[in-house]
């Protein structure tokens, strides 16, 4: 391994969650890398790396209260080569509509909110750049190789948009198309490169990317009487998501293994009554992202019963598998504000949640205290407290961050006059012929049902700043049978933030019907991946030759 003295590389991290992954994507390639304690530290470096996740405003409020917003326009100004990457792009503008408070202003530009009219916000997903300026020649050995073929990793609700007319294209290197909107998806100017995209999450081609960025980084060249690309010739290829999920809980010798559940029961119908045991987390991990899956999610079943941050054995597996895993990760299981009953000890959901990011994951994900805090805000007449673990978390690590993973069950009824909540006219009839239902939230891994409805849940969580929901099904869970797919376009309607399929897939037909038929943005799958009844490069072969676009 290199030495970081030697390559005078930096990571500028201001306490932005998930920087491990930089860390290690950079260990990974051989490299290592020295992070940015102080002002002083601006001076030695010769390269700095510089991710961003969460808001604008939290970014530019770090960066000011440790004293770096200084000694980072100086060195910019020295001209020497900075990677920004994600808020690490967006802050280099001049304002974003997400704060009032400015920018860095390196570069003209807004960063304004996608429109959520036609799409999902915030966009997470993986997408393909396309050059800015069409004469650019891709031989030119002065230019960072963003691979128009590949597929990037995108997690934000925020972009500076694309137009000719007002971009700052001097600077604008590729752009990429999400829905009806085109936006920067990367830009090199002088001896600032940055991306929109996460390439320490986007596999090979972003390794890729930073390889380029620490060996052979040299300013851009522009190109004469350059031809910019019209917004309306630059295609979209966001994909839909493949995402293999574990549920992780410790089995009868209190090891931490991955189990699968029948309607959430992980116990062997067999004599022996045992856990089923579905193999190593960190294993499974790898092999899916050598596979191909496009995110990982591990959910801790048993977390309620546990405080996260004893829960070193978990923290464990996150860093381990955040070494060799280079997709996004996501974690769920006892996020919430806590307190030690035996210490009285009190953790902030903020903490927990940055326990989890510190440790390698992306995202979070909540899901009983998440039902609390809806209860909560209908009961205050969906007025927003602020103290909710949704709130409190999305404000600094912002909505993309954070998903709220639901378990429904039908309760069925006669007529939609019997319930007050929202009820449906259902395909598949009730025990006793009923043709109507409607979707009953539940808490504590399913075992405690409550008196809300998935709608209800749902769109106050958006409300509540929740930037994506993995909506499960109790009824279909482990049945291979299908999702339930009149839940999913019942949520899908209500919602404008992205959806994921959940529970019950058993074929790649599956993964097909949640897309034409309920339109979500993600589907995941755990039993038929771990017991390699459906492999991943498989269903996506299938999908692509039924016209859904998907990461090959």
């Amino acid at each position: 391994m290199q030495d970081a003295d030697s390559q005078g590389l930096f990571l500028l991290d201001y306490g932005a969650g998930n920087v491990r992954s930089v860390y290690n994507a950079i260990e990974l390639l051989g490299y290592s890398v020295k992070i940015i304690s102080s002002p002083e530290d601006f001076h030695v470096a010769k390269k700095i790396i510089f991710p961003g996740v969460g808001s604008f405003s939290y970014a530019v409020d770090q960066l000011s209260k440790k004293n770096l917003i200084k000694p980072l326009l100086e060195y910019i100004a020295s001209g020497k080569p900075l990677m920004g990457i994600c808020v690490g792009m967006q802050v280099l503008f001049e304002s974003s509509e997400e704060s009032d408070k400015p920018g860095l202003g390196i570069f003209k530009g807004i960063v304004r909110k996608f429109s959520n009219i036609t799409k999902s916000v915030p966009l997470i997903g993986w997408n393909s750049c396309t050059r800015v300026v069409e004469n650019e020649l891709a031989s030119n050995n002065n230019i960072i190789p963003i691979s128009q073929d590949g597929r990037f990793y995108f997690v934000h609700s925020y972009a500076t948009l694309y137009d000719p007319s007002t971009a700052p294209l001097d600077a604008a290197y590729t752009t990429t198309r999400y829905g009806d909107q085109t936006f920067l998806s990367s830009i090199y100017a002088n001896n600032i490169f940055a991306t929109q995209f996460h390439p320490e999450k986007s596999g090979k081609d972003g390794l890729n990317l930073i390889k380029s960025f620490i060996t052979s980084f040299s300013p851009r060249t522009l190109t004469p009487n350059p031809i910019f690309i019209n917004p309306k010739d630059v295609s979209s290829s966001y994909s839909l998501r493949i995402i293999a999920c574990m549920d992780i809980r410790n089995n009868d010798e209190n090891e931490l293994v991955v189990t699968k559940g029948d309607q959430y029961d992980v116990r062997d119908t067999s004599d022996s009554n045992k856990v089923r045991n579905m193999g190593n987390p960190v294993q499974l991990a790898k092999r899916y992202f050598t596979e191909g899956a496009d995110e990982i999610t591990f959910l801790n079943i048993t977390s309620f019963r546990d405080i996260p941050l004893q829960d070193l054995p978990m923290l464990d597996i996150l860093r381990e598998a955040s070494k060799h895993v280079f997709v996004p990760m996501t974690i769920g299981g006892g996020i919430r504000s806590i307190t030690s009953e035996t210490t009285g000890e009190t953790w902030s959901a903020v903490e927990v949640a940055n326990a989890y990011f510190m440790s390698g994951a992306d995202k979070i994900s909540i899901g009983s205290d998440s039902v609390y805090a809806v209860e909560e805000y209908l009961k205050n007449s969906k007025c927003k407290s602020g103290l909710s673990s949704i709130e409190q978390i999305s404000e600094i690590y912002g909505s993309q961050a954070v998903v709220v993973s639901v378990d429904p069950k039908r309760a069925y009824v006669s007529s939609p006059s019997e319930s007050k909540h929202n009820v449906i006219k259902t395909n598949k009839k009730g025990p006793n012929g009923e043709e109507y239902c409607w979707f009953q939230c539940t808490v504590k891994g399913g075992r405690e049902a409550r008196d809300i409805d998935v709608v209800e849940l749902c769109t106050a969580v958006e409300d509540l700043g929740a930037g994506e929901i993995l909506l499960n099904s109790i009824d279909n869970d482990g049945c291979n049978s299908g999702y339930d797919i009149e839940l999913l376009k019942l949520v899908k309607s209500s919602v404008t933030i992205p959806v994921i399929a959940s529970s019950g897939a058993g074929n790649p037909s599956h993964f097909l019907e949640a897309s034409k038929d309920a339109g979500v943005d993600a589907v995941l799958a755990a039993g038929i991946f771990h017991r390699h009844e459906v492999e991943i490069k498989d269903a996506k072969s299938f999908l692509n030759e039924n016209g859904i676009s998907v990461r090959i």
